[in-house]
């Protein structure tokens, strides 16, 4: 049987939140990334780049056979691909897919739908590996970083009163930044950079209630 062809992410079109720079993936890729152990290698693959199946397994408490599966199914939904650059003989290293995923708005999928339900999946995931790694750095941070890193490092809580356009204006201007250092230095790195991780949570207060028409902007 002929090996089917991986899907070409970066062919899908961009989600409607960050036009021009990420790539909803398909129903089939979704649910090919919709486990817990493909998520967690797709993200040690995005965040320390290339790995072997072994090194995964390490850094993962997996065994190697489990991350060369799973490697193997990210491989066929077009996720991550093999790095002829490295590895000697029968070693094998693998690489994400260049490129930023989204993964599709939950909203436009029918409640209890395999798609729905996958997407919960992975953003769980996300959610958890982004809070592991802060915790990661808070709890240990003094000990493997020195004072250039500890001193610039930062986590930062804001409040404002916002509405819909302003914060799509806010998260607008941020996009730019972003997108301005990702081009610069996500593909050539500096001498000396390390992983860095930046989590944006930019969203309303369940709890919160609008502003008040009538009182008078000076006493808000």
């Amino acid at each position: 049987m002929p090996k089917s062809k991986p899907e070409d992410i970066q062919a899908q079109p961009s989600s409607s939140r960050h036009p021009g720079i990420d790539h909803v993936l398909t129903s089939a890729s979704l649910k090919s990334l919709a486990h817990p152990l493909r998520v967690r290698i797709y993200d040690e693959l995005s965040a320390y780049g290339p790995l072997t199946a072994s090194g995964l397994a390490d850094r993962l408490s997996e065994s190697s056979g489990a991350t060369s599966y799973h490697l193997r199914q990210l491989e066929r939904a077009g996720l991550v691909r093999e790095d002829t650059t490295r590895g000697k003989g029968r070693e094998r290293w693998w690489e994400r897919v260049p490129g930023s995923i989204a993964i599709p708005d939950a909203r436009s999928l029918p409640p209890g739908s395999a798609e729905r339900l996958a997407v919960k999946l992975v953003e769980d995931e996300w959610f958890r590996s982004r809070e592991q790694n802060f915790r990661e750095f808070v709890a240990e941070g003094e000990q493997v970083f020195g004072p250039e890193w500890l001193d610039i490092a930062t986590s930062d809580t804001i409040n404002l009163r916002l509405t819909p356009e302003q914060l799509g204006s806010l998260v607008a201007d941020l996009d730019v930044v972003f997108k301005k250092y990702i081009d610069a230095h996500k593909r050539t790195p500096s001498p000396g950079s390390r992983p860095v991780q930046i989590h944006l949570n930019a969203f309303p207060l369940v709890r919160g209630e609008p502003t008040d028409e009538t009182i008078p902007k000076e006493h808000r």
